[in-house]
């Protein structure tokens, strides 16, 4: 199934079915993003935390295919999902999702896009969620940024093809 089928599926495609951006999701109780002293992005609530790495061949099809799993993702609470619950989201960009540490102890960022390549798709991920009803902040792409969070469970899950 092709990233453009994914995203027009009538059902929610399976993490099988599609190259996705990367993520990492965890149910946090708390969470917040501060740059530079000032905090820009928090959960108003208990929520998700939502951290977005983008590589090359990615989509905005596959975005939005990945928000929607995400949004429906029943790891609250309950088996309950942010659809169900109105639960907000904390969405950061982060590159370093694509490490390579395969060879030697010094991380290749070669398979993360560029931020040209890769804000735009953060965003479009973002705005897929938005699209959906979900209540959305978010760091600064590119940015320094100190992320706090306390993960509720601990529930923590990655999703990738």
């Amino acid at each position: 199934m092709s990233p453009l089928t994914c995203a027009i599926a009538p059902v929610l495609p399976s993490v099988e079915e599609c190259a996705l951006v990367r993520v990492v999701v965890q149910r946090a109780s708390s969470a917040s993003v501060t740059v530079a002293g000032e905090v820009v992005g928090a959960l108003p609530a208990a929520g998700l935390v939502v951290l977005v790495g983008v590589t090359h061949a990615d989509t905005v099809q596959v975005a939005g295919a990945l928000a929607r799993k995400v949004y429906y993702l029943r790891i609250l609470p309950g088996e309950l999902s942010c659809a169900d619950t109105a639960a907000p989201l904390l969405v950061v960009s982060q590159f370093t999702l694509y490490a390579d540490t395969s060879k030697g102890r010094r991380p290749s960022w070669q398979a993360a896009a560029p931020g040209p390549v890769a804000e735009p798709l953060v965003r479009a991920f973002t705005a897929a969620l938005t699209a959906l009803g979900a209540t959305v902040e978010t760091g600064v792409f590119g940015a320094d940024m100190q992320v706090q969070l306390v993960n509720d469970g601990p529930v923590t899950l990655i999703l990738e093809q």
